[in-house]
């Protein structure tokens, strides 16, 4: 089976948990801050091409379009379920549309924001650029948001050499334990 046909029918799969959990969601987010409960991220795509992603906002809406770990008080941006829905990956269900669309794949390096061009520049050096950029990844199982820009980098360059369908399966498995034990996540 492709990579394309597994993600598809992966997204398939897992509407029936997905849409209600999402409705939920946007009802959480509407009730305690308003519209809108969709940020559409500009992110570096395959081949260094710009897409929208879609998340679920966590932030407030005048909170400027960095990194997080680039905010003087990110906890402070958070709206009241931001961090929850960091901490479970809740903020992530959108990029399913990303999945179907073609943008994104399930398993990949996360896409860069826009402005991040220490990431861009150094995924480019390394031909990480030419892959296309996934929900959860093998930096992600790897320390998340603990890891500097040069050690996710070598950790997508690993799954550039490793990649394939058995290691996209245990991604797929690593990422669903970090998640329920909450690990690697900046608030």
């Amino acid at each position: 089976m492709s990579k394309r046909l597994f993600d598809l029918f992966a997204v398939i799969l897992s509407l029936p948990i997905a849409l209600p959990l999402a409705g939920l969601v946007a009802i959480a987010i509407f009730v305690a801050d308003g519209r809108p409960v969709l940020y559409w991220s500009h992110r570096v795509g395959r081949d260094n091409r710009l897409f929208a992603m879609p998340k679920f906002r966590t932030m407030r809406r005048d909170t400027p379009a960095v990194a997080t770990h680039l905010l003087v008080d990110p906890a402070a941006a958070l709206i009241p379920l931001g961090r929850v829905m960091r901490a479970t990956s809740l903020d992530e269900i959108p990029q399913l549309f990303s999945v179907i669309r073609g943008d994104m794949t399930l398993v990949g390096p996360r896409p860069a924001l826009y402005n991040q061009d220490d990431l861009v520049e150094l995924r480019t050096r390394h031909d990480i650029h030419r892959l296309v950029p996934g929900v959860t990844g093998w930096a992600q199982v790897n320390g998340r948001d603990n890891l500097s820009i040069p050690e996710k980098v070598a950790m997508e360059r690993e799954y550039l050499a490793r990649r394939g369908f058995l290691f996209d399966l245990k991604i797929i498995y690593l990422t669903i334990v970090k998640v329920f034990i909450k690990e690697g996540v900046h608030h």
